[in-house]
């Protein structure tokens, strides 16, 4: 739900969760509230194994040859950076395909066309565009074989810009605040101890509702900073843009509109106020 928010929001119309839940049951029924799950379920089990492997291999180098234990938080904010841009590059292309299923999810499908209808000239898109088909059915059932036979395998990575800058800052303040908090955990359970340790190791497991709370708060902090990002993205990878299209704009070397800070991180200027839509469904 959270994608469709931020997808089917406009400049005169802001579209809440019970409109999006309401659309979504009378189009696709329940079901649809778990389109993509299988891309999304193989995305993220990716991603995941690879934001945390990359994180586990940077932070051994970093207390490698030290006698504790500890990693900085500055340290673990650079490992963060670096592992969820290792996975914001596997995850993305699983992430369109979800993308389309749960957008697919919640538009109407149009109408069969009458007989008249069919012997009428098609419409200049379909001339131009062979194989160009409005079927949000089609889409839904084939989402990559359509995006990469109209714009290429590199459309798979649409929206890679602001994926990477929303996922490097997730990653940097998640790990960075959980570190902080750890290390906090254990010097309060520490002060009580008689004599005080003088590792880590010395001062025993931690509270697994107390690890939970500090991880889940952690992940909200996160989550919060960089949702504008993460809106960023979901509307850029709803921009189809044909391979003669690119081409035209390599050659003529385009430049992206907006300011400078919108350039670099692939915020486009018209989505300036939709930026913060389903903050709260991330957050959660």
């Amino acid at each position: 739900m959270d994608y469709n928010i931020q997808v089917g929001s406009g400049s005169r119309k802001q579209l809440s969760m019970a409109q999006i839940l309401d659309r979504i049951r009378a189009i696709s029924g329940y079901s649809g509230l778990y389109s993509g799950i299988g891309w999304s379920i193989t995305g993220r089990a990716l991603g995941l194994g690879v934001r945390f492997g990359v994180y586990e291999i940077l932070t051994a180098f970093y207390k490698d040859g030290r006698e504790d234990n500890y990693v900085h938080v500055s340290k673990a904010l650079m490992a963060g950076f670096a592992a969820c841009s290792v996975e914001s590059l596997v995850s993305s292309p699983f992430e369109l395909i979800k993308l389309c299923a749960q957008v697919a999810s919640a538009s109407r499908i149009p109408r069969h066309p009458s007989i008249a209808e069919m012997n009428a000239v098609p419409p200049l898109i379909s001339r131009l565009l062979p194989g160009y088909s409005l079927d949000m059915k089609a889409i839904s059932n084939s989402a990559s074989r359509c995006v990469v036979s109209l714009e290429g395998w590199g459309a798979l990575w649409r929206g890679l810009r602001p994926g990477l800058v929303r996922d490097s800052i997730f990653g940097g303040i998640f790990f960075s605040s959980w570190q902080f908090f750890h290390r906090a955990m254990l010097e309060w359970k520490a002060v009580g101890m008689d004599p005080i340790p003088s590792f880590d190791e010395e001062i025993g497991p931690l509270s697994p509702v107390a690890v939970s709370l500090a991880a889940g708060v952690s992940g909200l902090v996160a989550a919060a900073a960089c949702d504008s990002l993460d809106t960023a993205k979901s509307r850029s990878q709803c921009i189809v843009l044909p391979k003669f299209v690119s081409m035209e704009r390599k050659y003529l070397r385009w430049n992206r509109p907006g300011k400078r800070f919108e350039r670099l991180t692939g915020i486009h200027p018209a989505d300036r106020n939709f930026l913060m839509n389903g903050i709260w469904l991330r957050m959660l």
